[in-house]
This record gives C-alpha cells, sequence and structure tokens, in this order.
C-alpha cells in the first residue's frame, strides 16, 4: 500500500516476549493494524470497607489493571505482494494466528520433559514457566502482561479452508510489582510504567475551586 510520502509514520501497538532472566527478545508481534478502541478497567487495591477507620485512605498497592482489545488480521494486504509474503500465499494467515496462540501454550519440549519426570517417579514438579510477555503501546505504555482471555472469530477461508480474515479479542492482566517483586526484569518494566503516570499527571494543566462553584476549603468548612 503506497502512502504519501510526507505522512507522519504510523505507529503500530504489538506484543514482544523476552526471556525473563536475560532479557533476550524472543518474538515481536505486532498488531497488523490499529484497533480503534481499547478499553482498561482498574481495580482500586484500599483497605477494605467496614476496617479501622485510620486505615480508610490507605492503599494496599498499584490498582489491577485489565485490557481489553479487538485486533483484526488480514491476508488481502499481505498478498499484494506474493514473493514478500510465500507464507500468506500458502497458508493464509495460520502463521499470525499461531504466533499469538502460543504465547498462551507451554512449549512441547516442556510438556514433554514435564512427562518425562512424571514417568521417572518425581514427586514434585515445578510449573511451566513462560516468556515475559510485554504489550506496547506507544512508549509511554510498555507494560508486562499476562493474556487472560483469548478468542478467535475466523471470517473468510480459501478454498484449501485456509484463514484469510480473523478478529482475535485479547484481555490481558498488567503486572505490577505485587505480582512479579522489584528485583524482577517485568517489576522493573512496570515500575517504568507507573512513574511515566505520574510523570503525565504532573504535566495535566489543574482546575481552580471557581470551576466547582467554591472559593476554598478551610476548617472542613467550604
Amino acid at each position: 500500500m503506497t502512502t504519501f510520502p510526507g505522512s507522519p509514520r504510523l505507529l503500530k501497538g504489538g506484543l514482544v516476549l523476552i526471556d525473563p532472566d536475560t532479557s533476550a527478545v524472543q518474538r515481536i508481534i505486532t498488531l497488523q493494524y490499529n484497533p480503534d478502541t481499547l478499553s482498561r478497567t482498574l481495580q482500586v487495591q484500599a483497605i477494605g470497607d467496614g476496617g479501622d477507620r485510620s486505615q480508610a485512605l490507605r492503599l494496599k498497592g498499584p490498582p489491577v489493571e485489565t485490557i481489553k482489545l479487538d485486533a483484526e488480521i488480514d491476508a488481502a494486504d499481505q498478498m499484494e505482494f506474493p514473493d514478500q509474503n510465500p507464507t500468506v500465499a500458502e497458508m493464509g494467515i495460520h502463521a499470525q494466528l499461531a504466533a499469538l496462540e502460543t504465547i498462551i501454550y507451554p512449549r512441547s519440549d516442556q510438556l514433554i520433559a514435564t512427562n518425562n519426570l512424571a514417568k521417572s517417579g518425581t514427586l514434585e514438579i515445578a510449573p511451566m514457566e513462560a516468556p515475559l510477555t510485554l504489550f506496547i503501546w506507544s512508549r509511554n505504555r510498555i507494560v508486562p502482561v499476562r493474556l487472560t482471555d483469548f478468542s478467535v472469530t475466523e471470517e473468510a477461508f480459501d478454498p484449501s479452508l485456509n484463514p484469510l480474515r480473523a478478529k482475535v479479542s485479547l484481555g490481558m492482566r498488567v503486572l505490577s510489582v505485587n505480582d512479579l517483586g522489584f528485583d524482577h526484569k517485568g517489576g522493573s518494566l512496570y515500575m517504568t510504567y507507573h512513574q511515566q503516570k505520574e510523570r503525565l499527571a504532573s504535566m495535566s494543566k489543574g482546575g481552580s475551586f471557581g470551576f466547582q462553584g467554591i472559593s476554598g476549603i478551610t476548617g472542613g468548612m467550604l
């Protein structure tokens, strides 16, 4: 697709998988199209209602943030230049779907190793560790996440029944230092995200009491 040479570069969101120990990048998944909407929910982590009154203003930690979006994948644009996209011409969007889906799959070699340990009589087998997944939505939003919801609607197929168009609905939970700790690579990235929010908040123009219909707050009286 040809664009006007003076057009600003369009940034795209996506997911990056990294090794939590070495920070080596294992996979970069760029969304083909940026979703029109992205919904976020923040659940406040405060002392429970009915507790000690002295605790009423205390926060237990960062809010639990969840993110939801719908991503579209379409082979039509990718097949415009078949020499550059031979996989799409042969298998449709199978590869793009698999790249997303395998985020929530343990590796096959991990499954085999776990099965071998079980057969050898190992009593305690540690759960398999997945790569650290980062959701990137501009330089201001780079957050460690865990995929919590994943659904795919395939909408078109070629004569060999390869999918050509699909909508992927993703639900993600942001992993904070409460989940990962401060020493974890993901915890460090979360703190950068947290501090960036504070910097952005400090840049927001404040209001005034006049806009709220009062002259000030003194001694508990308006």
